[in-house]
């Protein structure tokens, strides 16, 4: 299914969200720029790559604070156009109502932190893979985690591919339902199976992100006397 608006009304402009949205297409356009070697150089320094992280683990080493850089820069980087349309889609659906709930400050923070733990998640499913691994699929997961907790009665118009293409709403909890539970078969199936750049798909990060989403929307949120 295919997000198109959620019946959920924000209450103020979410700057935060929309920043995210533009640095996101500017580096992409910046990624266009590139020949594919350059390209590629980029993706090795600024994905995270799980086996550099293991093998600073393995061997006790006290790593710079640049080892870190990847893990937060990498949602910022996509491998392809529909790589980026389909994260920003969803970020623009779900992330303004995320950031209404949370304020822009506390937001920005609960982005980065899903950034942080679905990449972390990505990293202990894949330990010794050296293929980099780019895009926001793991912090819009933990936007969308923190929209189920956040507004469970909401509902989400949808377009839906069976055959032939139809809009129908759909309650929010079913379709972040059925999306978390095809990312989490899917992650049980490509276990053991090394993520790439453009080609598998990091599901142990969308996992991640999701659940730590839903965490921290517990923590987070402030109490609504009315939730949608």
């Amino acid at each position: 299914m295919i997000p198109l608006r959620d019946s959920t009304r924000s209450r103020r402009f979410p700057i935060v969200n929309v920043m995210i949205i533009i640095l996101n297409v500017l580096a992409f356009a910046y990624e266009l720029t590139l020949d594919p070697n350059t390209l590629s150089r980029l993706f090795s320094l600024f994905g995270v790559v799980p086996a550099r992280y293991s093998s600073l683990l393995r061997s006790f080493s006290i790593a710079g604070p640049a080892v870190f850089i990847p893990l937060f820069s990498a949602v910022f980087l996509h491998a392809g156009w529909l790589h980026l349309a389909g994260n920003m889609l969803y970020l623009w659906v779900f992330g303004d109502n995320v950031e209404d709930r949370l304020g822009h400050g506390t937001y920005l923070f609960f982005y980065l932190a899903t950034a942080l733990t679905s990449n972390i998640a990505h990293i202990l499913s894949n330990p010794l893979s050296v293929m980099p691994t780019v895009g926001a699929s793991g912090a819009v997961a933990g936007v969308l985690g923190a929209y189920l907790i956040m507004f469970p009665r909401a509902r989400v118009l949808a377009l839906v591919p069976l055959g032939f293409l139809f809009v129908t709403e759909v309650p929010a909890v079913i379709f972040l339902f059925l999306w978390f539970v095809l990312q989490l078969a899917n992650g049980i199936a490509a276990l053991g199976v090394p993520a790439s750049v453009g080609g598998q798909v990091a599901y142990w990060a969308h996992i991640g992100g999701f659940v730590s989403g839903m965490f921290l929307a517990a923590i987070l949120a402030p109490p609504r006397s009315n939730p949608v």
